[in-house]
């Protein structure tokens, strides 16, 4: 009897200890990516195209937009080197923007009005061939489209991570030297992985830390 009060109470103290490494392990990984994705705000632009509604033709029409603005600003971020450089190049092509949006949306038999900011909003995890973003609130270029109640679709801006070959899963390498130049050596570490094993980790860790601050 005393012999199995004994296992009893080692694999309780046991289960004790590894919950224990498991709730510090954790909680260093959260404070680990809570900072990086602050520093992420500072030095990221992202795109994001919300829908009028979830109906297949807004849908698509949401597609249209976001390629239109992407091809159009593609060649203005090419050779921005900051992310202030990037907001003000933005900034500055609000009409544009605005303009390029509703000849879409009225070439496709629509008359949605359409809002064009820059803002800050929350996306998940998200992952851009090699590289993985944590869930965070980021600065973005954000397009409404009519009343904005549809799916969303979003990219980054800058570094330019819209424009990857997401079908290979590979960055180019002049795309992968602008995300070195903004980021530390640190953070590029933390985000960016060589191997669909590393990958799927981060991921995992990323999202785990996405639920746990949804709870919190």
């Amino acid at each position: 009897m005393n012999k199995i009060k004994g296992r009893l109470t080692i694999l309780f103290l046991s289960l004790i200890a590894i919950i224990t490494v498991m709730t510090v392990t954790i909680s260093g990984e959260v404070k680990k990516i809570d900072v990086a994705t602050e520093n992420y705000k500072e030095k990221l632009i992202r795109f994001h195209v919300i829908a009028n509604s979830d109906s297949d033709e807004d849908q698509e029409l949401k597609l249209k937009v976001r390629d239109e603005i992407i091809k159009y600003l593609q060649p203005k971020l090419a050779k921005s080197n900051s992310i202030e450089e990037s907001e003000e190049i933005i900034k500055r092509e609000y009409d544009e923007l605005e303009e390029i949006s509703k000849n879409i949306i009225a070439e496709n038999g629509y008359n949605y009005d359409v809002k064009v900011g820059i803002e800050l909003s929350n996306f998940p995890t998200k992952q851009y061939s090699s590289v993985i973003l944590p869930a965070g609130e980021y600065k973005a270029l954000k397009i409404v489209i009519g009343e904005g109640k549809g799916k969303n679709w979003w990219c980054v801006m800058f570094p330019p991570l819209c424009f990857v070959d997401e079908e290979n899963g590979v960055i180019d390498k002049e795309t992968d030297e602008k995300l070195k130049s903004v980021l530390t050596d640190e953070e590029y570490e933390l985000i960016t992985q060589k191997t669909d094993k590393e990958m799927s980790r981060v991921q995992v860790k990323f999202k785990i830390v996405e639920i746990l601050e949804s709870i919190l």
